[in-house]
């Protein structure tokens, strides 16, 4: 069905190809998953299929591309409209529409479809999808993730024959990204469509893919093979998979399943070792916390978005916020930069209040990396990027820089932001956050687009701003974030608050938010694959 045959693409001024001699077959009704660090081409591969690579992009692809025997070279995106539908990282650039039950129509309407079919197809997928609720909803009002379901239902309702997806289930809770990936399945398996996705979450996908393509590195040729088989030699892989090569299992579990009936000799080794104390919150003083919520109500129109929330973090202390797309998070977030005015209750931040404080002098008290990172970002490189944030915080030239060089190692002074990878965009908007050292850093979903070592690298940063004295809240559908970096989980359900406690006591009780490891080695309370490791090598 997808025939990649010797495909490169190389940019003007780029000393390497972006992709190289990718050769690859997808047969006719198979899940491909495609997986790599970040930076290493996943997005370019993909958008050859539908053809937006080279004739939306531009660049030079050399090799070729068929998609059900329709050459990509000589058909353009939208003369392979009805073949393939693609969805990107980035929802909100897919939308045309204002709201959702039109953005389902949309694409059907292009492809001539007749109305009593549109109506039926958009019914099946509201159903599908669990969208329903908000059919007439406007789309800029929905939750990211509730936007990344409209995204993927739009392109479902055209029943293409490919199905091209960029981090899918990205931006949506752990249930919602179950039932994206079991209406893929159900499309592979009872209609024969052939579904090709580039995934970072591995934990949730790995076990649904029938072939794996690994990109290794920028320019590096693919490893294709069976999930077990690429997994073995993967550089990014998910937990399971760590624990079962720290176990020795052969062969290595691709579910939490699998590995539950590896694991009882694992169980026994652990059992007489304790899991090391949950990280405890720095003990910087300060006079209040760092932000006060009390008796907090936020609405957006008619919709209660928040409902008496109390909340408090202290310096030095990791928050993680959770919950299922739409509960309130982020919300919660921006009503703490000063976004959002409260409809009742108080809100205090390092003793200001945010939606009356102007926002320099905001910026000394708190700082919110975005869900859509590029909403910081507008200058035309990343050293002016730097530049500019470093005027902002009064910081001393070269802070913001510094950072960059700390998340991004590979990435140039002249590179443009909007040619970064989603990730990499992610990785620079927290540094201009970083550069004022604000003592309250808010982070929304910042883990969307990042590999496992980016998120190491990103959970060592968090940890070390923690340890210097910075309270943290971000809210995450990232279970195994949560697991290694916060001191504490809120679970926000329906604009309230209805859990709040340490990270091990409320994961490993919710059957939605437990990592992996958790799961594996219940009733045991460990969390990560590091825990374990570091109990294990301490014990011999």
């Amino acid at each position: 069905m997808i025939r990649f045959e010797h495909v490169s693409v190389s940019y003007d001024g780029a000393e390497h190809p972006v992709v190289a001699d990718v050769d690859v077959t997808v047969p006719e009704g198979e899940l491909c998953l495609l997986v790599g660090p970040s930076g290493v081409g996943k997005s370019t591969l993909l958008g050859t299929v539908s053809g937006l690579v080279p004739h939306f992009t531009g660049g030079t692809l050399h090799g070729r591309v068929t998609v059900d025997g329709r050459d990509t070279r000589t058909h353009k995106p939208r003369e392979l409209a009805d073949v393939v539908g693609t969805v990107g990282q980035d929802p909100l650039a897919h939308f045309v529409t204002d709201t959702v039950e039109d953005e389902l129509a949309y694409g059907m309407e292009c492809l001539g479809v007749p109305p009593a079919t549109m109506r039926r197809r958009v019914e099946e997928t509201l159903d599908l999808l669990g969208l329903a609720t908000l059919r007439d909803r406007p789309i800029a009002t929905l939750s990211g993730g509730q936007q990344q379901r409209v995204a993927i239902g739009s392109v479902l309702t055209t029943h293409p024959k490919v199905l091209v997806l960029d981090e899918p289930t990205s931006a949506l809770d752990p249930a919602a990204a179950e039932e994206v990936l079991a209406v893929l399945q159900r499309l592979v398996h009872d209609l024969g469509t052939t579904v090709l996705l580039a995934e970072h979450r591995l934990e949730r996908v790995v076990q649904y893919a029938d072939q794996v393509i690994l990109l290794p590195g920028p320019g590096e040729a693919p490893v294709t093979g069976t999930p077990a088989e690429v997994m073995a030699l993967s550089p990014v892989h998910p937990p399971v998979v760590a624990l079962g090569r720290l176990a020795g299992w052969t062969p290595l579990p691709l579910t939490v399943r699998d590995a539950r009936r590896k694991a009882a000799p694992l169980r026994e080794r652990l059992a007489p070792l304790i899991p090391p104390p949950a990280r405890s919150a720095g003990t910087a003083p300060a006079a209040e916390p760092a932000a006060l919520v009390s008796g907090l109500g936020v609405r957006h129109g008619h919709v209660v978005a928040l409902h008496d929330v109390e909340l408090s973090v202290r310096a030095g202390e990791t928050v993680a916020l959770m919950g299922r797309n739409g509960a309130g998070k982020s919300t919660l977030l921006r009503t703490l930069v000063g976004m959002h005015t409260p409809a009742r209750g108080a809100v205090r931040v390092g003793g200001a209040t945010p939606h009356r404080t102007g926002p320099r002098e905001l910026l000394r008290h708190v700082g919110l990396v975005p869900q859509e990172p590029r909403d910081l970002l507008y200058a035309d490189t990343v050293a002016a990027e730097c530049e500019a944030a470093d005027r902002d915080a009064d910081a001393a030239p070269g802070t913001c820089r510094a950072l960059v060089s700390e998340l991004l190692p590979d990435v140039s002074d002249t590179t443009h932001p909007r040619d970064l990878s989603e990730g990499q965009r992610l990785a620079l908007a927290l540094a201009v956050v970083l550069t004022a050292r604000p003592p309250l850093i808010l982070l929304d979903e910042p883990t969307r687009g990042l590999d496992y070592a980016a998120k190491t690298r990103l959970v060592e940063i968090l940890r070390g701003l923690a340890d210097e004295g910075h309270a943290i809240a971000l809210a995450t559908h990232d279970v195994e974030l949560a697991a290694e970096l916060a001191h504490r989980v809120l679970i926000i359900a329906e604009g309230e608050i209805v859990a709040d406690g340490p990270t091990a006591e409320v994961v490993v009780s919710s059957p939605a938010f437990a990592p992996q490891v958790s799961k594996v080695l219940a009733p045991q309370p460990w969390l990560t694959v590091p825990q374990v490791r570091d109990a294990l090598e301490a014990a011999s």
